[in-house]
């Protein structure tokens, strides 16, 4: 396994559409797991595989504080929408930002896990908001892209003066309590 390299905001890599998946192989079985590891290291709670330059339907999250439950969604389809839930949302491509989304509160996913194998199930809560924010990378979106024009400009003045700042010193950990996607 490898860590990759998660792009940053306003990279216009991001904007990329995924492709479906179309070979389950051992190639897909390293990118998922590179993808584990890289989302476990940042940390986070979900990634998409455009967010580390690998523009295909592919995703993972983990919500356990242990990061032993891996769930693996490629080529998702999202078949029905119920609800409203706003909460506020962070993004590993979006670093140290959270602002408030609305998504649906619960959807029901048609997804092929690592082997292709289909399943469908119905998801609530974050759960639900996480594949939500995932599968918009897949498509090119960006938490950032539901904030008003004037947010997302004051956002991403930030993040350049924090990469310059970063690069302008030796590369510290850090983090909080807040975990992004």
């Amino acid at each position: 396994m490898a860590l990759r390299t998660i792009l940053e905001f306003p990279d216009p890599r991001l904007r990329t559409r995924a492709r479906p998946v179309r070979q389950f192989d051992a190639e897909l079985g390293v990118l998922i797991d590179d993808m584990l590891e890289t989302m476990y290291q940042a940390p986070g709670i979900g990634l998409a595989a455009s967010q580390v330059d690998v523009h295909l339907r592919v995703i993972v999250i983990d919500l356990s504080d242990g990061h032993d439950q891996p769930f693996v969604v490629i080529n998702p389809e999202i078949l029905t929408r119920e609800g409203d839930a706003k909460g506020e949302e962070g993004c590993l491509s979006v670093p140290n930002i959270f602002d408030e989304v609305r998504r649906a509160a619960k959807i029901r996913l048609r997804w092929q896990d690592r082997n292709g194998e289909t399943h469908e199930a119905d998801f609530e809560g974050m759960m639900a908001v996480c594949v939500q924010h995932e599968m918009d990378h897949l498509e090119g979106k960006l938490f950032v892209d539901y904030l008003s024009d004037l947010k997302r400009e004051r956002i991403r003045k930030k993040l350049d003066k924090d990469r310059k700042e970063r690069a302008a010193r030796a590369p510290a950990s850090g983090g909080g309590a807040r975990r992004a996607y």
